[in-house]
C-alpha cells in the first residue's frame, strides 16, 4: 500500500481548455518541466485528449517520428533529436494485469533516462516511481461537440513539490 502524501510532496494545477490546439500546447508547455526519470500518467476518457496532449509533450520534448496513440502496439519510443530524453509513450488500455503485466515493457529499465508517458495506467503503474505527474481530462460526455477540457495535473512525491506545476494554470 502506498504511504500517504503529505501536502509537500504533492503540487497540483487545475485547467479549463477550449480547443486540442491548447491541449497540445499545455503538452509543449508541460514538456518544459520534464526530465529524464519522470513518470506521467495520463487518465480521462476516450476521445478526451491524452493523445493531443502527449503529441505536444514529444513536439516539446523535440522527439523523433509522430506520436500517435499505441494502443495496438501498446508502446512507442521517440529519441531525442535534441540531445533530451527519449519520450516512451505507453497506452495501457488493452493490458489487463497491473504492474506484473507492465514488466514485461521493462519500463523500469526505460524509466532513468527517459520520461514515459502511461495512458490508462491507473492501478498498473503507479509503484514504477514514488514520484510521478498524474493528469486527468475530463471533458463533456454525450452527443456533443463541445470542446472543452478540464485538465488536472497533480504532480505526487518530493520530485514535483516547487516544480512549477502550478504555473501551468496562468
Amino acid at each position: 500500500m502506498e504511504a500517504p502524501q503529505s501536502p509537500a510532496d504533492t503540487a497540483a494545477a487545475r485547467l479549463t481548455l477550449t480547443s486540442p490546439d491548447q491541449m497540445q500546447e499545455l503538452g509543449r508547455r508541460l514538456a518544459k518541466l520534464l526530465r529524464p526519470g519522470d513518470l506521467v500518467m495520463l487518465s480521462g476518457e476516450l476521445g478526451a485528449g491524452k493523445t493531443t496532449l502527449t503529441r505536444g509533450l514529444g513536439e516539446g520534448l523535440g522527439v523523433r517520428g509522430a506520436v500517435t496513440s499505441p494502443t495496438f502496439v501498446i508502446a512507442r519510443v521517440h529519441p531525442s533529436l535534441v540531445g533530451g530524453p527519449a519520450l516512451v509513450h505507453v497506452d495501457a488500455y488493452r493490458l489487463g494485469g497491473g504492474l506484473d503485466e507492465m514488466e514485461d515493457l521493462d519500463l523500469d529499465v526505460s524509466l532513468p533516462d527517459s520520461v514515459v508517458v502511461v495512458e490508462w495506467g491507473d492501478g498498473k503503474v503507479e509503484d514504477l516511481s514514488d514520484d510521478r505527474l498524474h493528469v486527468v481530462i475530463h471533458r463533456v460526455v454525450g452527443s456533443t461537440d463541445d470542446e472543452r477540457r478540464t485538465v488536472t495535473l497533480t504532480g505526487i512525491g518530493p520530485r514535483w513539490a516547487g516544480a512549477g506545476v502550478a504555473g501551468l494554470s496562468a
